[in-house]
């Protein structure tokens, strides 16, 4: 049965209880304001998204996904008594990050502190394997998508779920693609593409190198993109224990990091680990001390040993060779990455433009 929305509050004039502050974000789903709850004297966000662009079975879906998963600390608040309607939009009334989210905190080009991004992982692992386990899958893991309240990242929440759906279902590809979608996406030749974790898990593991550097590992997963090929070229050859020279822009890290890496960043979306994995890894080094410096004279791979040590020693990174593209040109492309991401979060679904569900950046 089509859900309906007369059991949803209708409120002609939203500013006798809500007065709205200032807007927080803004996109195709509509926009994000911050409100004072005049009856509590508490602030929060509004999510509102406008009738003529969303149906409402998606935001009945978005409403009761947020519902149903606010109960776990990493994941945002959504207040069931608040929630309600206008005449032109549905308004989703959620706790409000006083930090805005881990994209603005990132330092483009240096990415935080190995110490802050254990932290952040932690949290948002934890909210991830959360929805795995009621069989659910975020879809949409990115740094605008995890919410900052303190300036130490002991408290960091996981938000919109515009785009999360049951596994095992199938939703309609992408059009273009961003930087967090797993090849299986961007490589998509149908509307028909079968939801399991393993796309958070991808993304995740986007969003961990994203953390570390401040920088995109490629603008999309496709032999198309240099990056992303030298990557998959790497990683080919050394499951094929080949040696084969590690891409310059994955010196930095531990022997112990990369093989995480090499876990939730396998091309084979049936070859990627589960969320919990990382659990195997918060105690490793993650990030060579003085990386620059450390890299070998010879074309060895890092090595195809598995059982590094957890200090991060064994064998070290490959020097960049004349075929290797430079860091600075890696930082110049990631930097225009980042200006236009704006462009990349006003892409739209095929299921979009069909049933008008919102999949883009928010910050509530």
């Amino acid at each position: 049965m089509e859900p309906t929305n007369e059991l949803l509050p209708l409120l002609i004039d939203s500013n006798e209880r809500f007065r709205t502050i200032r807007e927080l974000g803004s996109g195709t789903y509509g926009r994000v304001m911050l409100a004072l709850d005049r009856d509590l004297q508490q602030r929060c966000a509004l999510k509102i998204l406008q009738k003529s662009t969303t149906k409402y079975r998606d935001f009945h879906r978005e409403y009761n996904y947020s519902l149903l998963l606010s109960s776990h600390r990493s994941i945002i608040d959504t207040y069931e008594d608040r929630c309600f309607q206008t005449t032109d939009a549905y308004v989703i009334v959620q706790e409000f990050a006083p930090l805005g989210d881990l994209f603005e905190s990132i330092p483009p080009q240096r990415g935080l502190p190995e110490k802050a991004v254990k932290t952040i992982m932690k949290q948002v692992a934890s909210a991830l394997e959360f929805m795995h386990d009621k069989g659910l899958v975020h879809r949409d893991v990115k740094p605008e998508n995890v919410m900052i309240f303190d300036a130490d990242f002991h408290k960091v929440k996981l938000i919109d779920f515009g785009m999360t759906r049951k596994c095992g279902t199938y939703v309609r590809r992408l059009i273009g693609s961003i930087p967090y979608s797993p090849p299986e996406v961007c490589d998509a030749l149908n509307n028909d593409i079968l939801v399991s974790t393993s796309m958070d898990v991808w993304a995740f593991g986007v969003l961990l190198f994203c953390s570390l550097t401040g920088n995109f590992p490629w603008e999309h997963a496709q032999e198309s993109d240099i990056y992303f090929n030298e990557y998959n070229q790497w990683i080919q050859n050394y499951q094929m224990e080949r040696r084969y020279k590690l891409p310059s822009q994955w010196y930095k890290f531990s022997n112990r990091l990369m093989r995480l890496f090499r876990k939730m960043l396998d091309p084979e979306p049936l070859k990627r680990c589960e969320i919990t994995e990382i659990d195997k890894y918060y105690d490793d080094k993650w990030i060579h001390d003085h990386f620059n410096n450390r890299r070998r004279s010879s074309n060895e791979d890092e090595g195809v040993e598995e059982d590094f040590s957890s200090s991060g020693s064994g064998i070290e990174c490959n020097t960049v060779t004349s075929s290797t593209i430079s860091n600075s040109d890696f930082e110049e492309l990631t930097q225009m990455m980042r200006n236009s991401l704006t462009g990349f979060d006003n892409l739209l679904t095929n299921e979009n433009q069909q049933s008008s569900t919102n999949v883009t950046k928010t910050y509530c």
